[in-house]
C-alpha cells in the first residue's frame, strides 16, 4: 500500500515508458531500446575497468542519478534508508536530527528537529553541509550523506556547516536516539501554546492529548498559538487530522496528479477541539510541505491568522512505493500538486503570512538578501507552481526587532500572543513595540541596518 508523505528530505520516483521517442517507434520500444543500452554499458564497465566493479553500488547509483534529475524530492532508497524511513514515521530513529535536502550538489538543511543534537549546536534552517568527518560532502545524495549522519547512540561525527555571510563551523555531534514527540504543548498566561515539529503517524492522537491537558490545565484560555516553525513536513494523513482538529467543515486540501481525473480532495468532519476559540500559526522559512498545508486550510478557512515568515513552498505529493515488497528498497515518488481550499498552489510560492515578522535583526537580514537559499523555489529541477505565481523575492521583512532587542526573547511568539489578544484580528493589532524595526514594502535592509526606533 502507498504511504503518502509531504517531507521536506528527497524521495523517489521512476522514469515513464512514455518517453520521447524517435521516428517509427512505440514509446515502449524506445525504452526497451533505451535499457538496453544501459545493459550495454554496465556490460563495458563490469569488462574495462581498471578494478573489479559492484554491480549493485552502479545500479542503485544509477537509480539516484535519473531520480535525481526528475525534481529535488524524487529519489530511489535502497533496503537501509527504506526501513530508516519507516522509522522516522513511526516516531523513533538514531541520528543526529536533520531534515536535508540536496541541490546542485550541495545537501541544505531544511530544519533541525526539536531537541536534536543539531539543534542544540545552534544548526539552523539554511545551513549547508560542507564535509562530514573532514571528507567533502559536495556531490554526495541525500542518503549519501544521512548513511554517514547516522549510526549507533553516543558516538560522535565531525559535520563542518556553511551559513550565509558567516565563517564555516565545525560542530562535533553525539547521535542519539531521536524520540520524536511530534506534539507538546504549554500554557502562558490565557493562551496554549501548541508547538507541531514533525507529523508522523502519532501527531493526531498527541495533538488531541495535548489540547486536553491543557484545557485541564487552564478551563478558561482565550486561545491557542499552533507553532510550525522549522517543521520540514511528514506524513498527509497527519497533516489532514491537524487541520481537522481546528475545523468544522470544508476542504483541507487537494491533491492533483498527471491526469486531469487524478484529483483527491481532503474535507474536515465536524468538531472543532478548541471550540472556535481565535488561532494564530507561526510559520517561517523553514516550515515545509505538510506543515503548509496546515497553515494553508486555517488561512483559506479564515480560522487563523497566519504571523512569521513565507514558508519554505515545497507542495509537491510524495508516494512510497515499495520494490519487490521492500526487498529491493523503495521508490518515493513525485505524484501530485496539493492546493489550498482556495486553488492557490504552494509549489516553489509558500504560504506568505498576514503579518510578515522576523524572529531576529539577523534573520531579517537574510531574508532581505538570500531567502531563496531556503525555499523549494531555489532548486533548478523544482516543479513549477502550475499557477503563473511566483514567490515573492530578496525583501526586508514588515516588522523585524533592532539588534539591541533581547536575543532570548522569541519576537515572532510575542507578536502571536498580541493577535490573540486582539481577539485574532490583524485590524485591532496594536502597533510594534518600541525597539521594532517596521520598514514599508520593498525597504531596503541597508536602511534599517542604521535605525535602532521604529518608523512607519
Amino acid at each position: 500500500m502507498r504511504k503518502l508523505l509531504m517531507i521536506g528530505a528527497a524521495a523517489v520516483t521512476v522514469v515513464g515508458l512514455g518517453a520521447a521517442t524517435t521516428a517509427g517507434q512505440t514509446p515502449r520500444n524506445e525504452a526497451y531500446r533505451l535499457l538496453g543500452l544501459f545493459g550495454d554499458a554496465l556490460t563495458i564497465v563490469e569488462r574495462d575497468y581498471v578494478v573489479p566493479v559492484d554491480d549493485k553500488k552502479l545500479v542503485e547509483a544509477a537509480l539516484q542519478g535519473m531520480m535525481g534529475a526528475l525534481d529535488p524530492h524524487s529519489s530511489y532508497m535502497p533496503l537501509k534508508d527504506y526501513g530508516e524511513l519507516r522509522e522516522r514515521t513511526e516516531g523513533q530513529y538514531s541520528g543526529v536530527g536533520l531534515t536535508i535536502s540536496s541541490e546542485g550538489g550541495l545537501v541544505k538543511i531544511i530544519s533541525p528537529m526539536d531537541g536534536g543534537p543539531a539543534a542544540r549546536a545552534g544548526v539552523q534552517a539554511g545551513d549547508v553541509i560542507s564535509s562530514i568527518e573532514g571528507q567533502s560532502a559536495s556531490g554526495l545524495t541525500v542518503s549519501q550523506v544521512s548513511e554517514k549522519l547516522r549510526g549507533a547512540a553516543g558516538t560522535n561525527v565531525k559535520v563542518t556547516f556553511l551559513r550565509d555571510g558567516e565563517e564555516p563551523r565545525e560542530v562535533t555531534l553525539t547521535r542519539e536516539i531521536i524520540k520524536i514527540d511530534s506534539v507538546t504543548g504549554r500554557v502562558e498566561g490565557d493562551y496554549g501554546v501548541l508547538r507541531i515539529s514533525t507529523f508522523n503517524e502519532n501527531t493526531g492522537r498527541e495533538l488531541s492529548d495535548a489540547i486536553a491537558k491543557l484545557k485541564a490545565e487552564n478551563p478558561a484560555l482565550k486561545g491557542y498559538v499552533i507553532d510550525l516553525r522549522n517543521n520540514g513536513g511528514g506524513l498527509l494523513d497527519a497533516a489532514i487530522a491537524v487541520s481537522d482538529t481546528f475545523l468544522e467543515r470544508g476542504e483541507i486540501v487537494s491533491q492533483r496528479g498527471r491526469q486531469p481525473n487524478q484529483i483527491l480532495r481532503y474535507a474536515a468532519k465536524p468538531g472543532d477541539l478548541t471550540g472556535g476559540l481565535p488561532l494564530v500559526v507561526l510559520v517561517n522559512y523553514g516550515s515545509a510541505s505538510a506543515s503548509e498545508i496546515v497553515a494553508g486550510a486555517l488561512k483559506d478557512h479564515q480560522r487563523a491568522t497566519i504571523v512569521g515568515l513565507t514558508s519554505f513552498g515545497k507542495g509537491s505529493v510524495q508516494s512510497v512505493i515499495p520494490l519487490r515488497g521492500g526487498a529491493d528498497g523503495a521508490l518515493s515518488i513525485t505524484t501530485a500538486r496539493y492546493y489550498t481550499p482556495s486553488g492557490a498552489s504552494i509549489q516553489k510560492i509558500g504560504i506568505e503570512p498576514d503579518l510578515e515578522v522576523a524572529r531576529s535583526f539577523a534573520e531579517a537580514k537574510i531574508v532581505s538578501r538570500s531567502n531563496f537559499i531556503y525555499s523549494e523555489a531555489a532548486y533548478a529541477t523544482a516543479l513549477d507552481a502550475s499557477i503563473g505565481a511566483e514567490r515573492k523575492g530578496p525583501h526586508t521583512p514588515h516588522e523585524a526587532p533592532s539588534e539591541a532587542y533581547d536575543k532570548e526573547k522569541d519576537y515572532q511568539l510575542e507578536r502571536a500572543f498580541d493577535v490573540l489578544r486582539a481577539g485574532g484580528k490583524l485590524t485591532q493589532l496594536a502597533a510594534a513595540p518600541e525597539g521594532i524595526v517596521v520598514t514599508a514594502p520593498g525597504t531596503a535592509m541597508a536602511a534599517v541596518e542604521t535605525s535602532d526606533a521604529p518608523s512607519e
